[in-house]
């Protein structure tokens, strides 16, 4: 199986650190839970709903640069799917060198055929420019993400869709740990 994976929220557990950066960004003013809920849609989302300004969006981005990789881990049993795929490609809006920094400190870089990051100059989800990119050169299976903006490219190309710890209708598959996808795809 050929998968397509999602970085933030489907591979490795970023929404805390990100929660408690705005957290701190907006002073303690807002619950981590709403903070959480508005990163869940998207970050443009999040940043648009509080307002931040340029200078905000700056700080918030340096923050999580400095985030250190222990307080992003992956997800349990992930790392079992990985070995299960055939090929592995990472789409993200997060820019390489902070993909490559987490990926590096658990060891995990030799598992990815390619990754599509931020900063590679292809429009940004749910925009499907990078996802025909990826399926044309290794003929994806499944798409793995945590948001609707994760398979809506998907969807439109015609590959399988699978969302992670989101019940949003319109994906194929729903998973809400990675050992449930032992279950689903036994061999």
């Amino acid at each position: 199986m050929n998968i397509l994976w999602d970085f933030d929220g489907t591979l490795f557990d970023t929404y805390p650190a990100y929660t408690d950066i705005f957290y701190e960004e907006l002073g303690g003013q807002v619950s981590k839970e709403e903070i959480l809920a508005h990163l869940k849609i998207s970050f443009t989302h999040a940043v648009r709903h509080y307002g931040l300004t340029e200078q905000q969006i700056k700080r918030v981005f340096a923050m999580e640069q400095d985030i250190d990789p222990a307080l992003t881990p992956p997800f349990p049993y992930v790392e079992k799917v990985l070995q299960l795929a055939e090929i592995n490609v990472i789409m993200t809006h997060k820019p390489r060198n902070e993909v490559i920094h987490i990926l590096n400190h658990y060891g995990w870089t030799d598992y990815f055929n390619e990754i599509v990051a931020g900063d590679d100059g292809y429009p940004r989800k749910p925009d499907s420019a990078s996802y025909v990119y990826l399926h044309n050169k290794y003929r994806i299976d499944l798409a793995v993400g945590d948001r609707e903006l994760d398979i809506i490219p998907a969807r439109s190309i015609g590959i399988q869709t699978c969302l992670f710890q989101n019940n949003t209708p319109g994906a194929d598959l729903y998973l809400t740990t990675y050992e449930d996808f032992f279950k689903i795809f036994k061999t």
